[in-house]
């Protein structure tokens, strides 16, 4: 079965296009774009960006394909805001378009690349494995870095793509932006995915998400700017997926995808990134995952869900103390 229904490319920059391009003011967002080169839009380097240009930068990731809304968190877990996450479209949402799989790279600079792009570019092992393709004309992407690309970036990004240069749209923020912020807490239902993907779970099984996670508090360290936004849905993250399986299919498979799995579980990722020596991939993969899963099986009617919440951990790691 193939994916290719639809532009998912075509889809984020019509949302660009409709909604981004006509605010920039009022979003806190700067187009900077070279001349006849492409363009590339800055939600967090070089502006604050807000909570409006995170929202629409999580919907770019996901090609307009989520309701992705700010909505207040369960005291018991964390009383700042929550990040919510619905989606009827759960593979092209988060694999075909949002999961950050291209290191985007060249010279000194260097960015995660996720973002419909990536189905333009079709070299990720998980695009192959569920057959898709994006026959758009335009690439659209999100880089998470500090510094804008240059224009040999972008004429890379169209190269790969196989796109006129100056059909490519990059859209940048920082991991301690507050979009950039928002736009990787929006990975709830990514991580879940992505987890299933990697057990062997047939991905075109999940028929529909809904996912939260708390949105941290940003911070200025590098490590502990990574380290919040991982933990937010590491131990504060709940996603529920509807799914046509087996319940043997899921009992078999459901304990070993929350981050309750990993033997990297239990403390801060900050913590934990510091003692692999900055090295993401001395980490144990199997810790990016959500807190706690549920799974509904509509082919059944019974429900299974795995994992826990850590509320203690969360305050440990945004910094916060009760007043």
């Amino acid at each position: 079965m193939s994916l290719s229904i639809h532009s998912i490319n075509t889809s984020a920059k019509r949302l660009i296009d409709q909604h981004v391009l006509p605010e920039l003011g009022s979003l806190r967002i700067a187009d900077c774009s070279p001349s006849g080169a492409g363009r590339i839009l800055d939600f967090g380097c070089g502006v604050p960006g807000g909570i409006q240009a995170g929202l629409l930068l999580a919907r770019i990731c996901m090609a307009d394909l989520a309701d992705i809304r700010v909505v207040p968190a369960d005291r018991g877990l964390w009383e700042g805001p929550m990040l919510q996450v619905t989606t009827d479209d759960p593979t092209w949402a988060c694999m075909a378009a949002q999961y950050a799989g291209w290191k985007v790279s060249q010279g000194k600079f260097f960015a995660m690349g996720s973002g419909p792009m990536r189905a333009k570019r079709g070299r990720e092992e998980v695009l192959g494995h569920l057959g898709v393709h994006d026959s758009g004309d335009c690439a659209v992407g999100v880089l998470e870095c500090d510094q804008l690309p240059s224009e040999e970036i972008l004429a890379m990004v169209a190269l790969e793509c196989g796109v006129r240069v100056e059909q490519v749209t990059l859209c940048v923020a920082p991991t301690r932006s507050l979009a950039g912020v928002i736009q990787v807490v929006a990975r709830s239902i990514e991580t879940a995915m992505h987890k299933l993907h990697e057990l062997g779970f047939d991905l075109r099984q999940v028929l529909s998400a809904h996912g939260t996670a708390p949105i941290p508090p940003m911070a200025k360290d590098f490590a502990e700017g990574i380290g919040r936004t991982n933990d937010a849905i590491l131990y504060g993250g709940q996603v529920t997926l509807w799914v046509d399986a087996s319940d043997a299919q899921i009992e078999t498979l459901g304990a070993r995808v929350p981050s309750l799995a990993s033997k990297d579980f239990g403390k801060p990722f900050a913590k934990t990134f510091r003692e692999y020596e900055y090295d993401f991939y001395k980490v144990d993969p199997g810790l990016f995952a959500p807190a706690m899963i549920t799974l509904v099986n509509l082919r059944t009617g019974h429900s299974f869900r795995y994992g826990k919440l850590c509320p203690e951990i969360l305050r440990e790691s945004f910094g916060c103390s009760a007043g």
